[in-house]
C-alpha cells in the first residue's frame, strides 16, 4: 500500500472532515479511497461505454397504468441477456418499486434503463453502473470491479 500526502486549503479539508464525520468514516483514508474510487469509475464508464458492467436499475411505477406492467415485464425478457434479476414490492395500492440488477455492455445497460425509466408511468427513476473487468475466464467469465486500469482487448465486449 502506498502513502500519499497532500495538502489542502483551509475550507476544503474543514468539508472533508465534515463529509468523513456525516458519513461515518472510520478514517480520512477510507473515505479518500470512497471518493477516488467513484470518480475513476465514472470516468472509465465514460472511456469505455462498450466495456462491461453490472448495476442496479430502481424505479417507482403506477401499476394501474394501461399495461405498464405488461411493458416492463416484456422489456426485460426482451432484454434478457442483460437482465440478471428483478425484485417486486409493492408500496401502496397504486404503487410498485422495482429493482432489477442488470449485467452487460455498459452502452447496452444504459440504453435498456433509459427505455424503462422513460415508460409513461415510471417515475424516480436511478441507474448506478458499476465498471467490470475480466479477472480470468475458464470457459466462463469472472468479472470484478473495475478501477482506473484501461479496457484490455481480452475483456468482454458484450455478454459479460
Amino acid at each position: 500500500m502506498k502513502r500519499l500526502t497532500m495538502s489542502l486549503d483551509d475550507e476544503l479539508a474543514e468539508a472533508f472532515e465534515a463529509l468523513v464525520r456525516a458519513r461515518g468514516y472510520a478514517n480520512r483514508s477510507e473515505a479518500f479511497r470512497d471518493l477516488l474510487r467513484q470518480d475513476l469509475g465514472s470516468a472509465r464508464l465514460r472511456e469505455h461505454p462498450d466495456g462491461p458492467c453490472v448495476a442496479t436499475l430502481s424505479y417507482v411505477y403506477h401499476h394501474h397504468h394501461r399495461q405498464l406492467a405488461l411493458r416492463l415485464t416484456d422489456l426485460q425478457h426482451d432484454h434478457h441477456e442483460l437482465t440478471v434479476s428483478t425484485m417486486h414490492a409493492h408500496l401502496d395500492h397504486d404503487h410498485c418499486i422495482e429493482t432489477v440488477i442488470l449485467r452487460g455492455r455498459t452502452e447496452a445497460v444504459r440504453a435498456f434503463a433509459e427505455s424503462v425509466i422513460t415508460q409513461p408511468g415510471v417515475s424516480h427513476g436511478q441507474l448506478h453502473l458499476v465498471p467490470m473487468a475480466l479477472q480470468h475466464a475458464h470457459g466462463h467469465d469472472h468479472l470484478v470491479p473495475a478501477l482506473a486500469r484501461p479496457a484490455s482487448a481480452t475483456e468482454p465486449s458484450a455478454d459479460a
